[in-house]
């Protein structure tokens, strides 16, 4: 178990007692999405069973692309609501795996199994759910160097050890795996009074990490530096909490974090072979950039090795500088991108068009 009961015990109340449907957060930290749903995730979301979906409680929405034939893991599945949605781009050769501490989360999730699996004419599960801490993934019986994709939905937040959650994900992710989850960040890091409040925790607010944070954090487990995908702006819809949180400001923010080689520095030009399926002509790979097809873009060393160490490399064509490409653009910029200032300017300018997607069976896991 974690480090700190005490957390781990509120979680568990607050999920199982407390909670009993999303009508009775508090806040709408839980129910903020961070971009506009694809028809084809709202079709999949559509054949989940309505238990399960009225259990769900989650800050964005984790659809990372290139899905076909991957092996997922789920971290604090809950309901199972995405489990479910995620088996149907999986495909019947891909897997998910849903790991969650609380029981009557689970109940609701192991109970419909069966029932999902003949909505998706499937012959055989490609849906399990573990019991366990995401700050204990193998102590739970996941492999290690088993898995593409880890997803996470507005859970990490609420682990007293976030070091000790990612750290784990790194050991159970397979050479070039990902690590794409929404959560909660602060603008500055958070009071012991905050992180003490038993409501606020459980509404995700009390275990906010402060942005910067998690760039250190992901650099000391190994991870690639954290690029953020979107972000927007929490709003407390509840004056008691809005007077105990003071100055603080709160984001929902996907950040995407890969298990690739560090400390290349020769830069590429690379072309998109337009193969993702939903973001055929165009794909935001995150809030700086986005990969055209067939057009020619210039990427750092960081880039290169996330795009040709992982299951995208199929999708883009790499050439060294100097080749017969010539680069459409100047140098990249940082990959740092403070989420506070990205969600202020999409709120002023409108929300940039962003999708997920899924592979086609010659980009995906298999």
């Amino acid at each position: 178990p974690p480090a700190s009961n005490q957390p781990t015990s509120i979680n568990q109340d607050y999920y199982s007692k407390v909670l009993k449907s999303t009508s009775d957060l508090k806040s709408n930290v839980c129910m903020t999405p961070t971009q506009p749903i694809p028809a084809f995730i709202r079709d999949a979301l559509k054949k989940v069973h309505p238990e399960v979906t009225a259990k769900y409680y989650g800050c964005g929405l984790v659809v990372p692309e290139c899905l076909e034939g991957c092996r997922i893991l789920d971290l604090g599945s809950g309901s199972g609501r995405d489990c479910y949605m995620l088996s149907q781009l999986v495909g019947e050769k891909g897997h998910v795996t849903g790991i969650d501490m609380t029981e009557d989360q689970l109940k609701v999730a192991q109970t419909y199994v069966d029932y999902h699996m003949k909505e998706f004419g499937f012959k055989k599960p490609n849906v399990d759910f573990v019991q366990g801490y995401i700050e204990s993934l193998t102590d739970a019986g996941l492999e290690k160097n088993s898995y593409d994709i880890i997803i996470s939905n507005c859970v990490v937040n609420l682990s007293p050890d976030k070091k000790r959650v990612l750290s784990e994900a790194y050991s159970v992710l397979k050479d070039g795996g990902e690590l794409y989850f929404s959560d909660v960040y602060s603008s500055a890091r958070l009071t012991e009074e905050i992180k003490n409040h038993k409501v606020l925790w459980g509404e995700c607010i009390g275990g906010a990490l402060w942005w910067k944070d998690l760039l250190q954090l992901a650099e000391e487990v190994g991870f690639s530096p954290p690029r953020l995908v979107t972000a927007k702006i929490i709003t407390i819809d509840n004056k008691e909490l809005e007077a105990l949180l003071g100055g603080f400001r709160f984001v929902s923010a996907t950040y995407r974090l890969f298990k690739v080689p560090k400390g290349n520095t020769k830069s590429c030009q690379v072309i998109y072979n337009g193969d993702i399926r939903g973001v055929e002509n165009s794909f935001p790979f995150d809030c700086q950039l986005t990969f055209k097809a067939n057009e020619v873009v210039k990427v750092d060393g960081e880039m290169v090795s996330i795009l040709t160490g992982t299951r995208f490399a199929s999708s883009f064509t790499c050439q060294s500088p100097g080749g017969s490409c010539e680069p459409s653009g100047g140098k990249p910029e940082s990959s740092v991108v403070d989420p506070f200032e990205l969600a202020d300017r999409e709120d002023q300018q409108g929300p940039a068009s962003t999708t997920g997607g899924c592979c086609s069976t010659k980009s995906g896991c298999c």
